[in-house]
């Protein structure tokens, strides 16, 4: 019963969205899979450029992993965050798609009007987005006390400045290392030429 209902969803959404169309049919009879969180689905490309649920039995050409911990970040529009996404398979089908699936909107007012009319419909529209806002703003503020909290008073996160320190110092040691090791090769060398003379 899900699927079949979760494809008319989609299916509107790119009739809503029919800028995505060209860009979509170029990958026609593609599958993508997405691990956002904990769920799991594979969308299909249709010949038409619309989206739909594909068989579980689908081979994904394409995966994009999105792990709990980013799903707010990329809510709330952190550019951090997107670059943290894991692509397996065609990375240029998951990136196209990545993009087009961020830039569809759902006119839900649209939707609203034909069943309790254009005013109402927009009052809820409003009312719904300055609700989104809000629990936006509020997880984006639950996240950075949270990191905060875990780099400050719990240390369970390594801050940015640390981690580069840290990078910093494994080079040189790295570097240092690699010195000491042509000296010694270098001294092993002139010990076995001055033991044959």
């Amino acid at each position: 019963m899900f699927k079949p209902l979760a494809t008319r969803f989609l299916q509107h959404l790119t009739n809503q969205n029919q800028w995505s169309k060209p860009y979509l049919t170029a990958f026609a009879g593609k599958v993508i899979q997405l691990n956002v969180a904990f769920v799991t689905t594979n969308l299909l490309i249709l010949e038409d450029g619309s989206l739909a649920i594909a068989g579980e039995t689908a081979t994904p050409d394409a995966i994009i992993h999105v792990p709990p911990s980013l799903a707010l970040g990329l809510l709330a529009k952190d550019e951090a965050a997107k670059m943290q996404i894991k692509i397996d398979g065609d990375a240029h089908l998951a990136s196209e798609i990545g993009k087009v699936l961020q830039h569809m909107r759902w006119d839900i007012e649209e939707d609203l009007s034909h069943i309790v009319g254009d005013i109402p419909a927009n009052k809820m529209s409003n009312l719904s987005k300055k609700a989104f806002f809000e629990i936006k703003k509020q997880s984006v503020n639950l996240t950075e006390m949270l990191a905060e909290y875990w780099q400050e008073e719990k240390p369970m996160l390594a801050k940015k400045r640390h981690v580069e320190q840290f990078n910093t110092e494994v080079d040189a040691l790295r570097s240092d290392v690699a010195r000491l090791e042509k000296r010694l090769t270098k001294f092993i060398k002139s010990l076995t030429e001055s033991s044959v003379n």
